[in-house]
């Protein structure tokens, strides 16, 4: 059929990109009727007037027969099952044909739904269904997609509780960055404004980078204190030398804020250079 068409003189007058999109779509349909016929082949799994079932308590005889037709939509399109069930009062019914080809409780195959599963990880939803259109010529509402990827998260928790973890062995390299803006000081001389212009800034900022880098014990080792090694050894307290500076220098701005009179009052960078030891940090 596709072959023929193919050499049919109306698709020779075609351009490229017509036959190509016509050929995939006519193709979509070949691969469908493959499918089917794989499954007409399967047959109906038809294993004898009755089944029986060995249980904990006994055996349980299914001796009902009834045909059922199912419709699956898979990756290539709609194709239907003739499956013979056998049942029993009180109970489900049994398909073994179900159970042979491992079909899923919902509609969608489970290629179909592994595809609409990885596109809505990397897509929104509604993207994803149109994504999957677009590649296999399947339409599938976004309501489905909504309710298919539960199910594939259903295993999430056993799977990592039953995955077994190798112990780390070694130390961890752990590096953090932060930066912050500093106003700077004024060079001297610098009139100052009355008003400030739109878009003019009360003054000029630099970022202040700060790094670490440290290394810690694998996960189940005793965990090493974070100190500094004056600490590690006994030495002196953590607020003394530029730590000590630096609270001076934090109290003496609060109290000459205060002084001046919040806004009006001296500018808190013309006093950087006042803190102790701040020029070697």
């Amino acid at each position: 059929m596709l072959e023929s068409w193919l050499a049919s003189s109306s698709t020779l007058q075609l351009p490229l990109h017509q036959i190509e999109s016509q050929q995939q779509v006519k193709g979509r349909e070949v691969q469908r009727l493959l499918l089917q016929a794989h499954l007409q082949h399967r047959g109906n799994g038809d294993i004898g007037p009755a089944l029986q079932l060995e249980q904990a308590d006994g055996a349980m005889l299914y001796s009902h027969r009834r045909l059922c037709v199912r419709s699956l939509t898979t990756v290539f399109g709609t194709v239907e099952l003739v499956r013979m069930g056998y049942s029993r009062p009180g109970a489900p019914s049994i398909l073994p044909l179900d159970k042979a080809l491992a079909l899923p409780a919902r509609s969608f195959s489970y290629e179909l739904q592994r595809r609409l599963v990885k596109a809505a990880v990397q897509n929104p939803f509604l993207e994803s269904v149109q994504t999957i259109a677009e590649l296999t010529g399947v339409a599938v509402s976004k309501r489905s997609l909504e309710e298919i990827l539960p199910d594939a998260a259903r295993d999430f928790d056993a799977f990592y509780q039953q995955r077994s973890v190798a112990s780390a062995a070694g130390s961890i390299l752990v590096a953090a960055v932060d930066g912050k803006g500093i106003p700077m000081v004024k060079p001297g001389g610098a009139q100052p404004r009355a008003r400030l212009t739109k878009g003019q800034k009360a003054n000029k900022k630099r970022m202040a980078t700060v790094a670490t880098v440290f290394t810690r014990r694998a996960l189940g080792a005793d965990p090493l204190p974070h100190l500094p090694p004056t600490i590690a050894r006994g030495g002196s307290s953590p607020t003394s030398g530029k730590q000590a500076g630096l609270g001076k220098f934090a109290q003496g701005q609060d109290r000459r804020y205060r002084r001046g009179g919040g806004r009006d009052g001296p500018p808190r960078s013309h006093a950087i250079h006042d803190a102790p030891g701040l020029d070697r940090w």
